[in-house]
């Protein structure tokens, strides 16, 4: 793992379909200035050529090689051959250069099934752990179905890469806020948006060709609802002042964020220690609670007459 609090340099590299040595190049230059993860963007190889690949292909060995070289992970869609199936995939590769997670899409769009062969039906959205955080995706039509964005809270997800053939812009934003993990997309109209985990927008770029917009994101910052949580965030930032503060404040959600000040130092370990409980994991338990004494109501008798 890497050292607690480090900053995470993501890289988006978005552009409408373009030929394998022109992204290769692109993606090399990219991995030399230094670089946590880089993404591109749904199907970039062009999937409307109906020339699925599998993972030992050109596209994921060349993907590959610059992930090993460069010390870095890479999201790399690709119009997947699986065995007998055709999948809409984003494909993790690490820093070694090895096939880490796949994520197939669960809702592909409806050309996708007039493909021949046509795309099949993803099942699940796993969370895929990196050496500095969980890593999960989604691409594209996925935007429009909660689920998906549930189902990757539900497995831990920190930071969402999306690729898709658009933006989506504010529906995107929606899932960050409701979900509290960043969201970064590389897209094929040339656009990166980026989202952080109250839903606020941290980054738009977009250009007329080739977009490629790098951020750094702090995975260690926690989010927190005021509920039960007041008190012992007061005590935390009075004992711990010098390596911990109150980043911002969300008066009217009654939220609030806290980050590390100093490198070496986890802000949501301090903070877990001083027993806050983040929001999301506030949320579902409080689902959960709430579902149990539903289903305990629901099993008491009703008695007749007065």
């Amino acid at each position: 793992m890497t050292e607690p609090g480090r900053p995470v340099r993501v890289t988006s590299v978005n552009f409408s379909c373009r030929p394998l040595q022109a992204i290769v190049d692109v993606v090399d230059r990219e991995g030399e200035r230094g670089v946590d993860l880089i993404a591109l963007p749904e199907t970039w190889t062009n999937q409307s050529l109906n020339r699925p690949e599998t993972l030992d292909g050109p596209v994921i060995t060349a993907m590959s090689a610059l992930a090993r070289k460069h010390k870095t992970y890479i999201v790399c869609p690709l119009d997947r051959q699986d065995g007998e199936r055709r999948v809409n995939s984003a494909v993790l590769i690490d820093r070694a250069g090895e096939v880490v997670g796949i994520y197939d899409k669960v809702y592909p769009y409806w050309s996708e099934f007039d493909l021949l062969p046509a795309v099949a039906i993803g099942s699940e959205a796993p969370v895929f752990e990196t050496d500095f955080g969980k890593v999960g995706l989604s691409i594209c039509f996925d935007v429009n179905f909660p689920e998906v964005w549930q189902e990757l809270a539900d497995n831990g997800a920190e930071l969402v890469i999306w690729p898709s053939a658009y933006s989506a812009a504010t529906t995107l934003q929606a899932h960050a806020l409701m979900h509290h993990y960043y969201i970064v997309t590389a897209t094929q109209t040339a656009d990166c948006l980026v989202y952080d985990l109250d839903g606020q927008e941290m980054l738009d770029e977009k250009s007329d060709d080739v977009t490629i917009s790098r951020i750094t994101l702090d995975l260690d910052r926690g989010i927190y609802h005021e509920n039960f949580n007041l008190d012992k965030r007061d005590r935390l930032l009075a004992e711990h002042g010098d390596d911990v503060e109150l980043e911002r404040h969300l008066l009217r959600e009654q939220w609030f964020i806290v980050r590390a000040k100093r490198p070496g130092v986890s802000a949501r370990a301090l903070a877990h220690a001083y027993g806050l409980e983040e929001l999301r994991d506030y949320i579902s338990r409080s689902r959960r609670q709430i579902d149990e004494m539903r289903a305990r109501q629901a099993s008491v008798p009703v008695l007749a007459g007065g």
